[in-house]
């Protein structure tokens, strides 16, 4: 076992509700700050828990001198609210909760697809204003899907809407058996019926939907973004759908959230809007409080951890 302070300080970036942390009870010191407390506790702190994956307040404390953190686990799937180049630069490991969330936003990404090819969103206005009319649907099995963001989510979603008998195309960083490389992604949007953005935010995928990719897409074709809402260039989404470029879309992630009730967003015909949400089931915080545990334990053993980011990717290597 490594030789560790004894009790070791964890401090968690508080959000409501607070994470279980089981059987760590009692056996390691636990500290609690918010973002305006956190720059004066992370000294002190041998593991930093970030529970509130919505705040950026990492980012703007870990600049400075002094001690911090060994490791830093972020209960969401992406880093990019976190990271630093400070962080980045020095030696803290840093992992995040791959894993939780690949079945749940791959069945949500399916019911979006379901949904709109089965005009659910219009019956339902229909049935409010008690007007019966029929119409025709599509079919999604024989169609073609596009998945860009070859991790887990990724790799789930592909494996879903396959499942639907969608003849689906996984986009990554890097070309291989199964996955096709960036320089394919021109090609394989101007065939796709349904565009799936699940990538990581990065340098190299920050506003890569913009009105050149839409632009490139079948009129008939829908575009779902539940990987970041930095993918998007809205501005070109919100014309590529009020002109009609494209037959819909539904947007899970949003640059700046919540997103305000002023927004122009919640009017954009073919629209489903969605408040950050496609992850989240029932129970999703407890499953997230127990990986935590399991990986402390671990840490703690001083075995090696599971889902290290490499903190200049801003992601979990080897997918």
């Amino acid at each position: 076992m490594s030789e560790l302070p004894s009790p070791v300080t964890l401090l968690v970036l508080d959000a409501e509700p607070l994470p279980r942390l089981g059987s760590l009870s009692g056996r390691v010191r636990v500290e609690h700050a918010d973002e305006s407390t956190l720059a004066e506790r992370l000294p002190r702190a041998d593991v930093l828990l970030v529970w509130d994956f919505a705040s950026h307040a990492v980012r703007h404390a870990w600049p400075g001198e002094g001690p911090r953190p060994r490791w830093v686990h972020t209960a969401s799937a992406g880093v990019d609210h976190l990271m630093s180049p400070e962080l980045a630069a020095s030696d803290t490991v840093v992992t995040n909760a791959r894993g939780v969330f690949d079945r749940p936003i791959a069945e949500y990404v399916a019911a979006l697809v379901l949904a709109m090819a089965k005009d659910l969103p219009r019956t339902w206005e229909l049935q409010r204003a008690r007007e019966w009319r029929h119409r025709e649907t599509q079919r999604v099995a024989g169609t073609r899907a596009c998945v860009v963001g070859s991790g887990p989510i990724g790799r789930a979603i592909t494996g879903t809407l396959e499942a639907l008998g969608i003849t689906t195309a996984l986009v990554g960083r890097t070309a291989r058996a199964g996955v096709h490389g960036p320089e394919q992604l021109d090609r394989l949007l101007t065939r796709a019926d349904w565009v799936v953005s699940a990538a990581p935010l990065t340098a190299e995928t920050s506003g890569m939907f913009d009105a050149r990719r839409l632009g490139m897409m079948q009129p008939s074709a829908r575009f779902i973004n539940v990987g970041r809402g930095q993918l998007v260039v809205e501005d070109a989404l919100v014309e590529a759908l009020n002109k009609r470029w494209i037959a819909g879309a539904a947007l899970d992630v949003f640059p700046h959230e919540p997103l305000g009730p002023d927004s122009a967003l919640w009017d954009v015909p073919g629209l489903i809007v969605s408040p950050h949400m496609s992850g989240d089931t029932i129970g999703w915080r407890d499953e997230l409080g127990a990986q935590f545990v399991e990986l402390y334990e671990r840490w703690e053993a001083g075995e090696p951890l599971p889902n290290v980011v490499d903190k200049k990717r801003g992601y979990v290597p080897g997918h």
